[in-house]
C-alpha cells in the first residue's frame, strides 16, 4: 500500500544502440542519479560503467577495472546525469564504444538518489569532508570524500546503518572495496573486491574493524579508502522492506539449488562467492 513502488527508485533499462552523439532516454520515469551500463552483445568486449549526478556529467568509472575517474568519450560516456525522466549517453570516438555503438546491444541499471542535489559535511580532524545524496526512501546515497590518510568516519546520509557499500579511489588506481553486511559474523573486520575474483579477506586496514552507524561508516588507512588528499565515491545501500534485500546463503550443489526468500521478485541480482576466488 505504500504510495511510491520500488520503480520509482531503481529499474534495469535496455536499447539497442544506433551510434548517435549524444542519445538521450527520457522514458525511465526518473533522473537516473546513479547509472550502471553494460554492453550485452555485439561487437567487441566491453566495460562496466558506472556514472552518478553527484560526481557530475561526463565522469565515468570502470567497475571491472581499477581505473581512475575519467572525464572523456574515448570509450563512450553518461554524457548529462540531470536529463529528466532518464539519462543521456555519448556514442565515443573509438571502434570500441561501449554505450550506443550501432546495433550492439546495452543494459543500464538505474537509481533515483537526489536529483543530484548534495548536503555538504566538512572535514572534522581525521574525518573526511565531502557531500552526501541521499535518497532514505529508498534506503540509498552516493557520497563523495577526501581522504585523510588516518582512520575517520564518513557521513551517507541514510539515517540508518548501511547493509552494502562500494567504495572507489577516483584519483588512483585501485580497487573497488566492498562492505556487507551479511560477508561474516564480524563483517567490519572484513571485505570484498568487485573487480576481481578475490575471496573474502580479512584486515582492518579497510573499515578499522568498524561496524557503520546510522550516521556514519569508518574507513581506515588503506589507499582504496582513504588516502590523505585523494578523492573517492562510495554507493551505500540500507535494506528496505519490499525494495531491497541484503543476505548471504550456502550452496547445496544441486540444479534446484538453495532458496533465498526476498519478499519481493528481483530486477536485479548481484552474487559473489565469499569463502574462495569466484566472479
Amino acid at each position: 500500500n505504500s504510495t511510491t513502488q520500488a520503480d520509482d527508485y531503481f529499474t534495469p533499462y535496455i536499447w539497442t544502440g544506433n551510434g548517435s552523439n549524444p542519445r538521450a532516454f527520457t522514458d525511465v520515469g526518473f533522473q537516473a542519479d546513479w547509472i550502471w551500463i553494460k554492453k550485452r552483445s555485439g561487437s567487441g568486449t566491453s566495460h562496466h560503467l558506472l556514472a552518478d549526478s553527484s560526481r557530475g556529467d561526463g565522469k565515468t568509472m570502470l567497475g571491472n577495472e581499477t581505473n581512475v575517474e575519467a572525464t572523456n568519450d574515448i570509450n563512450g560516456t553518461v554524457s548529462d546525469t540531470t536529463t529528466s525522466g532518464g539519462f543521456t549517453v555519448n556514442a565515443g570516438s573509438t571502434s570500441a564504444e561501449m554505450v550506443n555503438d550501432n546495433n550492439d546491444t546495452y543494459v543500464a541499471w538505474l537509481w533515483k538518489m537526489n536529483g543530484g542535489t548534495t548536503t555538504a559535511f566538512t572535514e572534522s580532524g581525521n574525518n573526511p569532508g565531502g557531500t552526501h545524496q541521499a535518497n532514505t526512501t529508498a534506503g540509498q546515497s552516493i557520497v563523495t570524500y577526501t581522504g585523510t590518510g588516518s582512520a575517520g568516519t564518513v557521513s551517507h546520509g541514510l539515517g540508518a546503518v548501511p547493509d552494502w557499500i562500494l567504495i572507489k579511489n577516483r584519483d588512483a588506481a585501485r580497487n573497488w572495496i566492498i562492505y556487507h553486511g551479511e560477508n561474516t559474523s564480524a563483517p567490519e573486520t572484513d571485505f570484498l573486491i568487485l573487480n576481481t575474483t578475490a575471496a573474502t579477506a580479512d584486515n582492518d586496514v579497510m573499515f578499522n574493524d568498524t561496524a557503520p552507524t546510522s550516521s556514519v561508516f569508518t574507513v581506515n588507512t588503506n589507499d582504496g579508502v582513504n588516502t590523505d588528499g585523494e578523492k573517492y565515491v562510495a554507493y551505500c545501500f540500507v535494506e528496505i522492506e519490499g525494495y531491497s534485500k541484503f543476505g548471504s546463503y550456502t550452496g547445496n550443489g544441486n540444479n534446484d539449488g538453495t532458496f533465498v526468500f526476498l519478499g519481493f521478485r528481483p530486477s536485479f541480482i548481484m552474487t559473489k562467492r565469499t569463502n574462495s576466488t569466484s566472479n
